[in-house]
């Protein structure tokens, strides 16, 4: 997996966020996003609030949020989907392994999957409860979102405060690597919430409740962690491409601040909100474990393998 995100085009922050704002306004009647008999896509296919079709062949990972994948064709990679269903067509191929969370896996007479196969339909919107917080059930505009959404977003100045004065110097270099590769940080991100959401199902599962609960709490930990540290670099990276534009010098905080507010203020808008900063948790965790905390050092040093 490492191998092929090295390969991904390079794009813009900005252009990650107007992906985003673009499905959130986009109806459910949208038509799917296609990739024709006789076609080849090289890169990723990411859809987010669309279908996706596969008629043709995908020679990368395809990945779906809030909606669904049909391969009529073939995928050498993995089929990731989040709040979907995956159907795998009569004659179609699928090389890696199918991964889906609130919906189901159907694979037809004739089909042929190459890697393992784990659907969970039950989970419906739980994994973006997981990343952006229940709204109780309550309108998006009603008094007590708002004014949570508010208080979140004071919280969120404080921690980004306090990041900036600790662990500046790592927060830039993050923030470097999401404006450089941002698609590459968010697939990783969002391949790290669903390993993290499998292995808590895994242990909640196999486990007893005396191992699962302690097991829950280290997972669900972990992830808040690469979240609250990694959404700080996204901030100055948003910042910095306002500034730049805007001119002027500005100092690294004042960049962060800058990128929190313009997301604070998407944050507040009904279901555009909501994706925006899914696609920001997405980011963060993957630049948090993309760079390692900033640090561009491998996790595990090379040097225990040696001796091996």
């Amino acid at each position: 997996m490492q191998v092929k995100l090295e390969r991904m085009n390079k794009l813009t922050v900005v252009g990650v966020l107007a992906l985003l704002l673009q499905a959130g306004l986009l109806s459910a009647q949208e038509s799917a996003l296609v990739v024709e008999a006789g076609s080849l896509a090289r890169r990723q296919l990411v859809a987010v609030g669309r279908d996706l079709r596969i008629d043709g062949t995908a020679l990368e990972d395809v990945a779906a949020i809030n909606g669904s994948v049909r391969v009529n064709g073939v995928v050498r990679g993995d089929v990731i989907v989040l709040g979907g269903s995956v159907t795998v067509a009569d004659g179609a191929r699928v090389d890696g392994d199918i991964f889906v969370l609130g919906g189901r896996l159907t694979a037809e007479s004739g089909s042929i999957i190459g890697g393992r196969s784990v659907s969970y339909p039950s989970a419906g919107g739980a994994w973006l409860v997981l990343l952006e917080g229940p709204s109780l059930g309550l309108s998006a505009l009603s008094r007590v979102i708002l004014g949570a959404k508010l208080a979140l977003l004071s919280a969120w100045l404080l921690w980004a405060v306090l990041i900036m004065a600790s662990t500046g110097r790592e927060v830039l270099s993050a923030s470097s690597a999401v404006e450089a590769e941002p698609l590459r940080m968010f697939l990783i991100g969002l391949g790290a919430v669903l390993s993290m959401f499998l292995t808590a199902l895994f242990f909640s599962a196999m486990a007893s409740s005396v191992m699962a609960i302690p097991i829950l709490f280290l997972v669900v930990v972990l992830m808040l962690l690469f979240k609250l540290w990694g959404s700080v670099a996204v901030f100055h990276a948003a910042g910095a491409w306002i500034a730049r534009r805007l001119r002027g010098r500005w100092s690294p905080l004042n960049v962060a601040v800058l990128g929190l507010l313009t997301l604070g203020a998407i944050k507040l808008l009904p279901w555009i909100g909501t994706w925006v900063w899914t696609v920001v948790t997405l980011l963060g965790v993957g630049c948090a474990i993309g760079t390692k905390f900033g640090r561009r050092e491998p996790w595990f040093d090379s040097a225990m393998s040696d001796s091996a």
